[in-house]
């Protein structure tokens, strides 16, 4: 009877912290869209910044964030798989396997102003290339890489050794059951990894300011694409929609900045939101695809209608 009882305190406790998180994250994601509401506003989020009298659109900041948020997973994504399978099947335990672990935690704990003075020395000053959109995606590239090995390794360790051996058994390579039968048993793990780093990479400012920039150029499509107007030139200065919100807080020399930087942090939780929910669809479909889960459902539907 007293297990029970404590069973019962202990569930209790648990499902009241479950419900203060997720009313405080109800509650912050409401004050900041009832802050800013009027967000939805076209002008506002696809016109320039002199096309409004009340500090212009974020039409450019919007765009900059979306094609960062690309680049950087695209550099990401592969290099975080490729460390997350080295380190769960080809590394062998011992002291260079320890090291390496121990610089991906080092690098996941450095401050992310740290890694933007980096990058600004490294990126910006010693290459040549000034504040530009490929500098920032590297500099987030080197924040995210970390956890997002981590969350790749542990994934696919996780997938039980008898399902490599019956691969390997039926005469696959490692190589074809890392691809064919690991990965997509490791799907959702890594799809978790990839959208805590899109998170990171939509709210970073403090590295972006120094790799990045604080200014974006009057973009135009017909412009060369080695122009720094060009939208899609990856050596131009590229302010994103975080580091606008910093930028109009801090200087706050626009016309109705607050109300500015209220509309666009409400228009950056929304992308946040949007994202997570979109990639997690997405991760869905493609789970069930790999691994056949849909098909197998139908089929035991079919056996149970037979009998």
């Amino acid at each position: 009877m007293k297990a029970k009882t404590m069973n019962n305190i202990m569930t209790g406790i648990f499902y009241g912290i479950a419900f203060i998180i997720v009313a405080l994250l109800v509650f912050l994601i409401g004050e900041i869209i009832i802050k800013g509401w009027g967000f939805w506003d076209p002008s506002f989020l696809f016109g320039k910044p002199s096309n409004l009298a009340a500090g212009g659109g974020i039409g450019p900041q919007l765009f900059n964030s979306f094609y960062l948020l690309f680049i950087t997973l695209i550099i990401s994504t592969p290099l975080g798989i490729g460390a997350g399978i080295y380190l769960a099947e080809y590394a062998k335990q011992g002291r260079f396997l320890n090291f390496v672990r121990l610089c991906i935690e080092t690098m996941a704990s450095l401050p992310s102003i740290v890694v933007g003075l980096f990058g600004l020395l490294v990126f910006v000053t010693f290459s040549g290339w000034g504040y530009t959109l490929f500098g920032g995606a590297l500099v987030i590239t080197i924040l995210n890489l970390p956890g997002l090995t981590r969350v790749c390794e542990n994934a696919i360790t996780s997938i039980s050794s008898e399902v490599k051996q019956a691969s390997l058994a039926l005469g696959a390579t490692r190589w074809q059951t890392i691809i064919k039968v690991v990965l997509p048993a490791a799907l959702q793990q890594i799809i978790t990894g990839i959208i805590l780093a899109a998170g990171r990479i939509f709210g970073e400012a403090a590295a972006l300011i120094y790799t990045a920039g604080l200014t974006t150029p009057i973009l135009n499509s017909a412009a060369p694409i080695d122009s720094p107007m060009n939208p899609f030139n990856l050596f131009r200065p590229a302010e994103s929609l975080a580091v606008h919100i910093w930028k109009l807080n801090s200087e706050g020399i626009v016309p109705d900045a607050k109300l500015i930087a209220t509309k666009s942090a409400a228009v950056l939780i929304i992308m946040v939101l949007l994202f997570n929910i979109i990639s997690r669809i997405l991760g869905n479909l493609l789970d069930r695809h790999l691994t056949g889960t849909k098909r197998t459902k139908r089929k035991k539907n079919k056996e149970n209608a037979v009998m």
